[in-house]
C-alpha cells in the first residue's frame, strides 16, 4: 500500500484523521502553542483522560507518547508526545525528536490508525532548529512507512510557513532519493 502525503498550512485542530500529534509538555496538562489550541478545541475529555494517564505512569517523558480521546475534534484521538527544548544539540535532542515522531507512529498503528496529523515538534517556543527539525521529521516518517504500511495518510500540518517551507523541502528531498 501506497502512503498519501499531504503538508498542509493551517489547524491541526481542524483536520480530519483518525489521530492528531500533540506537542505536548511533560505533565500533559495542556500549555500554550499547539498543545493548549488541542486542549480547548477537544474539550473537557482530553484532560480527563490526560489525568488518567499522569495517575497511571505521572506524565510523559521527551520523546515518549501516549493516547487519549479526541474529544470534540473531528479526530477519533490525540497522540500527546513531548518535543525537546533544544539546548545546542549536546543533550541527544535529535535522537529524542526523532523518536517523538516514531512513537506517535508506532500508537497510531497499535490503534489501528489509518491516517495521522503531525503538527512541528519542538519549533515553537522549544526552539529546536526549524530545518533540522524538518529534516528528523520527514527522515523518521519515511523510515517508519518503509517498515510499516498500514498507514495510508500522514499529513503534515505547519502552523507556520517557515516551518512549512522546511518540511516542503525535506520531503522533495527524500522523496527524489527514494523514488516516490
Amino acid at each position: 500500500m501506497k502512503t498519501n502525503f499531504k503538508i498542509i498550512h493551517g489547524d491541526i485542530t481542524k483536520v480530519k484523521v483518525d489521530a492528531i500529534v500533540n506537542a505536548a509538555n511533560t505533565s500533559l496538562l495542556g500549555g500554550g502553542g499547539v498543545d493548549g489550541a488541542i486542549h480547548r478545541a477537544g474539550g473537557p475529555e482530553i484532560l480527563e483522560d490526560c489525568r488518567k494517564i499522569i495517575a497511571k505512569q505521572g506524565g510523559c517523558k521527551v520523546g515518549q507518547a501516549v493516547i487519549t480521546t479526541g474529544g470534540l475534534l473531528p479526530a477519533s484521538y490525540v497522540i500527546h508526545t513531548v518535543g525537546p527544548v533544544w539546548n545546542g544539540g549536546a543533550n541527544k535532542e535529535t535522537e529524542r525528536l526523532a523518536n517523538c515522531y516514531k512513537n506517535s507512529l508506532e500508537l497510531a498503528v497499535s490503534y489501528n490508525c489509518t491516517s495521522i496529523a503531525f503538527p512541528n515538534i519542538s519549533t515553537g517556543i522549544y526552539k529546536f532548529p526549524k530545518e533540522l527539525a524538518a529534516n528528523i521529521a520527514i527522515k523518521t516518517v519515511f523510515e517508519f512507512i518503509n517498515q510499516n504500511s498500514t498507514l495510508e495518510t500522514i499529513v503534515f500540518v505547519c502552523f507556520d510557513l517557515e516551518n512549512m517551507k522546511h518540511i516542503e523541502q525535506q520531503f522533495e528531498l527524500i522523496k527524489s532519493s527514494e523514488n516516490i
